[in-house]
């Protein structure tokens, strides 16, 4: 899933660009990695995806990936 993931963030797709900041940010699929979890949720959330700011704001709530 992952690779299918990647291929629609590159191309600016935010619910993929969600979905793989969450394989980043458990380690499904990737080596666990929040700062690369962060940057995909920072992405999406610059399109107004509501799930990747309410992910941004717990990672910066828990200091997860900053």
């Amino acid at each position: 899933a992952v690779r299918w993931y990647r291929l629609a963030a590159d191309q600016g797709h935010a619910r993929a660009q969600v979905n793989l900041g969450v394989c980043y940010s458990k380690g499904s699929g990737v080596v666990q990695d929040k700062p690369e979890a962060l940057r995909w949720y920072r992405l999406a959330a610059g399109q107004g995806n509501v799930d990747a700011q309410c992910n941004v704001g717990s990672f910066y709530e828990n200091g997860d990936g900053v």
